[in-house]
């Protein structure tokens, strides 16, 4: 006869329970953090390597900034497949795809023996020389996440999501600045440039093979028809892609393998040196988000997305024109401190202008039209460094973006989101 004896919980104990449908989302949600981490830590090295790296085999200014262009191009082309096809094809599949080949991209341009090859391998490796989380696998992310989680769960994980992506954003930088301060000799050589890449287009690797272990369910259902979009959110979306268009042009021009060869060719700055600034302007980047939606619940969407951006633009003509490095150094995180707080904002503003049911489509025709627009730029600012000077790009960035932020302003200040007393999409 067998005797069951039962164990009394520990008093003052209650295990968590985790409900038996969210197992599996649980564990394909740190599967594809752990994914965003190293992406994002690729990402990081990538920015500020190339440039150094490229110059340092013989490519001028205007072949690297082709190739950023390139990257982009390829970026843009990725955003609008992933809209057009990933639910039919499955997201696992294409994040594990785009990840293979954004791997591809970094080796092609280590080893590239030719502009040719450069660009054609930037081209279809998505290679991210921006420095910052874009293009199509971020697509596939977030709407891969929010399908893990429940209402009450959500925003706590999209938290971590932009948490996880920031800091792993900011550690590639800051492992190649600090490896520079012990062996500078070491990391400002070819060899040590060449096994960051490398190791940069690994991490893209074992990013596939997280994706890879995504559960089954991960892969979604098929796509649905495309929604129509009424008359007057057309009209919204087509006068904020234009306005979207002329920021993103002026961003285009200042990406951080471009910043990479204003301040090598200006001052002289080394890789790693280069590295440490661009840490620290993530980490403002990063800390500005929670200032922007602080200053927004007291003066507006629009009014922080204008008067934050507004300074960080003359920041930026100023950085332009600094006669050292160290003064272009503080203007440059005094400008990054800035310049981030309308991303927020922006999708915020424009999540509550359109109806919940045509989100999807908005957010990929605006950010389409400005991944287009930063690859244009890219490919202009290698001819006007090349053909004019090397510095010219940023006044002409700074230009632009005053001119966006005074028209947004113009046109955008009396729509005012729900919140702000405003009427419902």
């Amino acid at each position: 006869m067998r005797v069951r004896v039962e164990v009394p919980a520990r008093r003052g104990y209650d295990p968590p329970a985790v409900p038996d449908d969210l197992r599996g989302p649980v564990t394909d949600r740190r599967l594809l953090l752990v994914a965003v981490g190293v992406r994002a830590l690729s990402i990081g090295l990538v920015g500020v390597l190339l440039a150094f790296h490229l110059d340092r085999r013989g490519f001028d200014e205007a072949e690297i900034a082709w190739a950023v262009s390139a990257g982009l191009w390829g970026m843009a082309a990725s955003t609008a497949g992933v809209g057009a096809f990933a639910d039919r094809v499955g997201r696992r599949r294409s994040l594990v795809l785009l990840a293979l080949l954004s791997a591809a991209g970094v080796a092609a341009a280590t080893f590239a023996p030719d502009r040719f090859v450069l660009l054609a391998g930037a081209f279809l490796g998505m290679l991210n020389g921006a420095g910052r989380d874009r293009g199509g696998l971020p697509s596939l992310e977030q709407p891969l996440l929010a399908s893990t989680t429940d209402d009450a769960t959500r925003t706590q994980a999209f938290a971590w999501y932009h948490l996880v992506d920031d800091a792993c954003l900011a550690a590639g930088p800051l492992l190649v600045g600090v490896a520079g301060q012990f062996a500078p000799d070491l990391v400002r050589g070819a060899a040590a440039q060449t096994a960051g890449l490398l190791l940069a287009s690994g991490l893209m690797v074992v990013a596939a093979g997280c994706y890879a272990r995504l559960s089954p369910a991960a892969a979604g259902t098929p796509r649905a028809a495309p929604v129509r979009l009424s008359p007057e959110t057309r009209r919204r979306v087509w006068r904020l892609s234009a306005l979207f268009a002329l920021d993103g042009f002026g961003g285009g021009l200042v990406v951080v393998s471009l910043l990479a060869v204003v301040f090598h060719d200006k001052f002289g700055t080394s890789a790693d040196v280069f590295a440490l600034l661009v840490f620290g302007s993530r980490i403002l980047n990063a800390v500005s988000h929670l200032g922007a939606a602080w200053l927004a619940k007291r003066i507006g969407l629009v009014n922080t997305m204008v008067f934050t951006h507004a300074p960080s633009s003359v920041l930026l003509f100023t950085v332009a024109v600094a006669p050292t490095f160290p003064v272009a150094a503080v203007l440059y995180l005094l400008r990054e401190g800035l310049v981030e707080m309308d991303v927020p904002t922006r999708t915020s503003y424009l999540m509550a202008i359109v109806k919940p049911e045509e989100r999807t489509r908005v957010t990929a025709i605006t950010n389409l039209v400005r991944m287009a627009s930063w690859a244009t730029a890219a490919w202009v600012a290698g001819l006007l460094m090349r053909d004019v000077a090397v510095p010219l790009p940023l006044a002409i960035a700074a230009g632009c973006k005053l001119l966006y932020d005074g028209l947004l302003w113009a046109a955008f200040r009396r729509l005012r989101p729900p919140e702000e007393g405003g009427a419902k999409a």
